[in-house]
């Protein structure tokens, strides 16, 4: 029995922690999960230790983890999600013309859970189960745009963490950001050759009722098309990733 509270404790941290949209000082997890001192360091030391607290020394603040991020989008990979948005996605393939795909954040990777192809359209390497580098894809772009800056930090510590496909594409932090906070003042990914030459691919991303990314829709064509039918595409995925979203979290349409 003793273990019961231990336990609670910690969920309430992990929730409180997924509501904060930036990391927090200590103080502030005190206060909000009611634990003295001693007791929410210890805790935290447990849950860094485990991957689910990240602790950002300079700043003297904590925020969600790798691992806290890797349960929390299990829900994702499991069939609920499937069966929300397989209509919708048909829809969004008879309204643009190209394939769409949805994909679930699994480290720094993201994992392809349904495809719907366009009649007449190639095949895509985005096929159920592949896993492709989270920071190459738009899918992948989108999910990290939507999360705080300090997860991002955790899930891309170095220069180690980034690979390569075909030439091109950010392999620092540096070069990340600015295309992370392009998508965020723009409202969709995009990528460019990155995955495969000669297509390209926009995304907008699924969030859960904490305005947390689930999930990132996106669709994928030739990437000689203008830029006005990109910008059509890329609508018509943003409202279809928004009405994803409200169905996730139980609100009607």
């Amino acid at each position: 029995m003793s273990q019961v509270p231990a336990a609670t404790r910690t969920l309430r941290v992990l929730r409180f922690l997924a509501t904060q949209a930036d990391p927090v000082p200590l103080e502030r997890i005190m206060r909000a999960v009611d634990l003295p001192r001693s007791t929410a360091y210890h805790l935290l030391t447990a849950m860094i230790e485990e991957g689910f607290v990240v602790h950002l020394a300079d700043d003297h603040r904590y925020g969600l983890g790798v691992a806290a991020f890797e349960v929390g989008s299990g829900f994702t990979r499991q069939e609920p999600l499937q069966r929300l948005a397989r209509r919708p996605l048909a829809a969004l393939v008879d309204a643009v013309g190209h394939g769409a795909h949805l994909a679930v954040p699994h480290g720094r990777d993201v994992l392809y859970v349904i495809e719907e192809r366009a009649p007449g359209r190639p095949p895509l390497v985005t096929d159920v189960g592949v896993r492709l580098p989270a920071h190459l894809t738009a899918s992948g772009r989108a999910i990290l745009s939507a999360l705080p800056a300090a997860q991002v930090r955790a899930l891309y510590p170095d220069r180690d963490a980034f690979v390569d496909r075909t030439g091109v594409g950010p392999q620092s932090l540096s070069a990340l950001r600015p295309l992370l906070q392009e998508t965020r003042q723009r409202g969709w990914a995009t990528e460019s050759g990155e995955v495969t030459p000669g297509l390209a691919s926009v995304a907008a991303p699924v969030l859960d009722h904490n305005h947390l990314p689930v999930a990132g829709l996106a669709v994928t064509y030739p990437d000689e098309v203008a830029a006005g039918e990109q910008a059509r595409i890329a609508a018509a995925v943003v409202r279809t990733a928004e009405l994803l979203s409200r169905r996730l979290r139980g609100v009607s349409p």
